[in-house]
């Protein structure tokens, strides 16, 4: 993974019980397929995101597991139900067995 962190946006970090809050972010990670070939004409190896996992508390609000015709950079937009303040955390893995989160803060009133 790069070493940039990632970029998150919440429409309203502060909303109202039942309100709809939507979540972008975006991970700079090159996403080869495993189907290009270098210079020297070996294939490169492939590495991909392959999990994408969004939780508030301890629980799951959004899973998605890309496959290699995703493009570099991956963004991903996803909307849900604000009925409990915590902590989103965002994680993403990749096929080299690294990892990169974020996380903030959602207070519910």
């Amino acid at each position: 993974m790069n070493q940039k962190p990632p970029r998150v946006w919440i429409s309203n970090a502060s909303p109202k019980k039942g309100e709809v809050l939507r979540v972008r972010a975006q991970i700079e990670h090159i996403m080869e397929s495993g189907l290009r070939t270098d210079e020297a004409g070996k294939i490169r190896p492939r590495n991909i995101v392959t999990r994408f996992e969004a939780h508030l508390g301890q629980a799951l609000l959004f899973a998605w597991e890309p496959g290699i015709s995703v493009s570099q950079n991956p963004y991903i937009e996803f909307t849900f139900l604000a009925r409990e303040s915590g902590e989103l955390r965002l994680r993403w893995k990749d096929d080299a067995g690294q990892s990169a989160s974020a996380s903030k803060s959602i207070v519910v009133s």
